[in-house]
């Protein structure tokens, strides 16, 4: 494994730091960009940034704080780094989370360093403090999300992990996002699908689970997939897989809305 261990913050917040300040139009600005292309990431970013949740402090200090949050600081290495050596994840067996996740990372043409790119276009200033850690995590256990709940990189299953993300964490983005996205797809493509009940069950899936974020990644990765599921109380998205069925019940293709658009103009 060649992935090398983050420098430890000492400090919790920087004092160069600024409080994120809540601007729901901005946000709103930035999920209509998202909404013309939904592979521009940047503007997740943005929409996260305008819409911060006020115990997301609190959180990352009781996180990072805790036994566990000061053990994985100290011995964990940077989750880029770590997810894109594939090297190491290739000898796992098959079966197992990190098996299930580089082969859909491969698929989708998907690296964790490319989501670090595309916050990184924003501009932000970074500090070298525990919040950082914290919220960068937050950042590169996405893909990882996608894994350990099931659902897609379809448009629905976009909305589901994000569905699931706010019932893990709370944050307003992640709740913004899904369910415009939810309500969006719904008025695009009219195919009978539980859209926003797949969105609900993804919530509320999320919050009965064990934090994912608070996870040891190394060990995760290593880990049958069935069996971190059940540990970690990931239920099954049948309302997902239900909509699924709805759509290619009525000739729709759940991966490429844009082709159903057009056959219905």
């Amino acid at each position: 494994m060649t992935a090398t261990t983050a420098t430890i913050p000492t400090i919790f917040s920087h004092p160069d730091r600024q409080p994120a300040k809540f601007r729901p139009l901005k946000a709103l600005r930035h999920f209509r960009n998202l909404i013309k292309d939904k592979e521009d990431t940047e503007q997740v970013f943005h929409i996260f940034e305008n819409l911060p949740r006020k115990g997301f402090m609190d959180d990352a200090r009781a996180f990072v704080e805790s036994e566990k949050g000061r053990q994985l600081m100290a011995s964990e290495p940077y989750l880029p780094d770590l997810l894109d050596d594939h090297s190491w994840i290739d000898e796992l067996p098959e079966g197992t989370v990190g098996h299930a996740y580089v082969t859909f990372m491969r698929r989708e043409g998907l690296s964790a360093a490319g989501l670090v790119a595309e916050a990184d276009k924003m501009g932000r200033p970074k500090f070298d403090d525990q919040i950082q850690w914290y919220a960068n995590r937050l950042r590169d256990t996405h893909d990882l999300f996608h894994i350990l709940t099931g659902y897609g990189r379809d448009a629905l299953g976009e909305q589901c992990v994000l569905g699931f993300t706010y019932g893990q964490t709370g944050n307003y983005g992640n709740f913004f996002i899904a369910y415009a996205g939810g309500y969006e797809l719904k008025r695009r493509v009219d195919g009978g699908a539980p859209v926003m009940g797949a969105i609900r069950q993804g919530q509320r899936h999320g919050k009965a689970s064990q934090a994912i974020i608070e996870q040891d990644i190394r060990a995760l990765l290593a880990e049958p997939l069935d069996t971190a599921r059940a540990r970690l109380g990931i239920g099954e998205p049948t309302l997902y897989k239900e909509a699924h069925r709805a759509y290619r019940s009525r000739g729709i293709d759940p991966y490429n809305f844009l082709a159903a658009q057009a056959v219905a103009a």
